[in-house]
């Protein structure tokens, strides 16, 4: 791996200028963990007075990115296919015209586009390369490319493990936590939505009124726990609780087969009707401060978990799974919530509880806020941009 810095005399320093030009690289920009902290950051690093760009295939965040005063530039890093090494020429060139004096990788496609364009550029002059590891990835070479970072972000200590783990090669020393972070400004405590908003919600849900609101956000995919949700539902409403659960996220085109058979699932459990499948939607928040419980059930670990972070943030009870990053919230501000792997009596009887005696989270405090997140990314790129004394 090329991660030598090179001689601070020898390199375009910013230590002399007010600002520096940072370019993040992502597959899209559409919906999802990856996507949210990318507009984050972009949007921090603007109002700090620094130059943000941001090079992805677009999506339906482009406009919110555009809007924090960060660029967008549209290029196709987003296809999992040896055709998108064609790129690599393209984006070197962005490169040399841009002049960033950082460049972060996000996402495995776009991490090898940007990795093979940099490491042919001249050492003396090239950005500083940083990576976040964003996920549980399959161990492979394909994945160890987030790794190739002259530094590499862990969203959560579980991640961190996860590296050093499954890439011994990586150094300690170069690993920063960082974890992902909520914004209570964005996520006030004991928020109420507008009546305009609760007026057009119980007109759009009229079969919720008397009922406790159960939620589990997250896009329709296997993993996402939305079976165990179903199974719940059902189990509490055999049991006589007056309930009802929603589904919220998006459902990829190649998902579309498995949201039917989740619908399948709740019309033979007997609870088609208790269940509301909301799909993307862009008042999360909304939807998250009217519901009795939020849920985290995804059955492989999460790197991190920004939804569990959210709701608790807005002071809702927050139950998830023992394991990965949402384990590593939960024990801080609600371990009352945690619950062992796919145990389903477990999660019954903690959701009776909460629903019998409902208690609320601790304050969200650092590191697990959006101003310690953006912060702390700012710092590791003054760790490279600085001469060394």
């Amino acid at each position: 791996m090329e991660s030598s810095a090179a001689p601070a005399d020898a390199r375009r320093s910013i230590s002399s200028l007010t600002d520096m030009k940072v370019l993040q690289i992502l597959p899209e920009l559409n919906s999802g963990g990856v996507e949210r902290g990318t507009l984050e950051l972009a949007a921090y690093l603007v109002a700090q007075g620094h130059d943000a760009l941001v090079v992805s295939n677009g999506g339906r965040q482009v406009e919110a990115l555009e809007k924090s005063g960060a660029r967008h530039i549209t290029m196709p890093v987003h296809r999992k296919s040896l055709n998108s090494l064609f790129q690599v020429s393209p984006f070197r060139k962005l490169l040399e015209k841009e002049k960033p004096d950082i460049l972060h990788i996000r996402s495995r496609v776009p991490g090898w586009i940007a990795y093979l364009a940099w490491r042919k550029m001249d050492k003396t002059t090239r950005p500083r390369l940083v990576s976040t590891v964003h996920g549980f990835y399959s161990v492979s070479y394909y994945s160890a490319i987030m790794t190739k970072g002259e530094r590499v972000i862990g969203v959560s200590r579980s991640i961190k493990k996860y590296i050093l783990k499954n890439y011994p090669d990586t150094r300690t020393d170069k690993i920063r936590v960082i974890h992902r972070g909520v914004s209570p400004d964005e996520f006030p405590r004991n928020y109420q939505p507008p009546t305009r908003w609760l007026d057009a919600w119980h007109a759009e849900h009229p079969n919720l009124t008397g009922k406790k609101v159960l939620l589990l956000p997250g896009r329709i995919t296997r993993w996402k726990g939305q079976q165990d949700f179903i199974q719940l539902i059902a189990s509490l409403k055999s049991a006589g609780h007056p309930i009802h659960g929603l589904i919220l996220g998006d459902t990829h085109p190649k998902k579309r087969a498995f949201k039917v058979e989740l619908q399948t699932l709740a019309a033979d459990l007997g609870v088609a009707d208790e269940i509301s499948f909301l799909g993307h939607r862009s008042d999360v928040r909304e939807v998250m401060s009217i519901c009795d419980i939020a849920f985290s059930l995804s059955r492989d670990p999460e790197a991190f978990g920004r939804v569990s972070l959210e709701a608790a943030s807005l002071g809702r009870p927050v139950i998830g799974y023992d394991h990965g990053g949402v384990a590593e919230q939960l024990s801080v501000f609600f371990p009352q919530g945690l619950v062992p792997l796919g145990d389903a009596d477990a999660l019954r009887k903690t959701t009776i509880r909460l629903l019998d005696e409902p208690q609320t989270p601790d304050m969200v405090m650092p590191p697990f806020t959006q101003a310690a997140m953006t912060q702390a990314t700012l710092e590791v790129y003054s760790e490279l941009t600085q001469p060394t004394a």
